[in-house]
């Protein structure tokens, strides 16, 4: 399985998932032209999109993605906020598990300010957790090869000129770095190939000391936004 962020912030963000199984695309919160030069102009290749929640960084490309006949899997909740029906939208249940391509998806909810799923994502021999917009998971998983995490801030890195009402909302919303690292050393990690940190902050985050003390925390081969992707 390869796991690839083409585009992780809150301008928009595009996420892949690709191995033997098919591809999927995770939260498409870019225009479609952006979507069709990340893939290289493969979208013919796309099985299904994956979206976790309403915000447009995340949801902004579905529409033009079910035109382009790809079938688009979301919370009936979801749907409703961005006025998207029709024969390609397939709502889903969190923690019923569903098949497309040859891959199961199970869709688990989130702790954001708006209805948000995350997913455990399997094509038989690896496993990704891809979890954004979250100030808190309390599943764990077994047998993950992949995780694809956003982590939003921390309390060493939170600007000192931040809102109290931005404060209030972001502690609610967002996952901060010790909330992460204590649900990584939650799960099994035994198996586990690559962590992606994901969409972080501008303002309330650093790349560089995340991926050290993730990485120093877990002892796993970490990557942020910007860097190659190990395949």
């Amino acid at each position: 399985m390869q796991f690839t962020a083409h585009h992780s912030s809150s301008s928009g963000n595009l996420y892949q998932v690709e191995s033997d199984a098919g591809m999927l695309l995770i939260d498409p919160g870019v225009p479609i032209s952006k979507i069709k030069a990340a893939l290289a102009f493969r979208l013919s290749a796309v099985d299904a999109a994956l979206c976790s929640h309403q915000h447009g960084d995340h949801s902004k490309g579905i529409p033009a993605i079910a035109k382009a006949g790809i079938d688009c899997f979301m919370l009936p909740e979801t749907a409703e906020a961005i006025k998207f029906d029709g024969h390609r939208l397939k709502t889903v249940t969190p923690l019923e598990q569903f098949s497309v391509a040859g891959f199961n998806v199970l869709p688990f909810p989130a702790q954001h300010d708006v209805p948000n799923i995350g997913f455990l994502i399997t094509d038989g021999k690896d496993k990704l957790m891809f979890l954004v917009d979250s100030f808190y998971c309390k599943y764990t998983f077994k047998g993950l090869t992949h995780i694809a995490l956003a982590i939003n801030y921390s309390e060493e890195t939170l600007a000192n000129d931040l809102h109290p009402v931005r404060r209030k909302r972001l502690y609610k919303s967002h996952m901060s770095l010790k909330n992460a690292i204590t649900m990584l050393q939650s799960n099994d990690l035994s198996r586990v190939r690559e962590i992606h940190l994901l969409h972080m902050s501008r303002d309330n985050s650093n790349p560089d000391y995340f991926k050290s003390e993730v990485q120093r925390a877990t002892g796993k081969p970490v990557y942020t936004g910007g860097e190659p992707w190990n395949r």
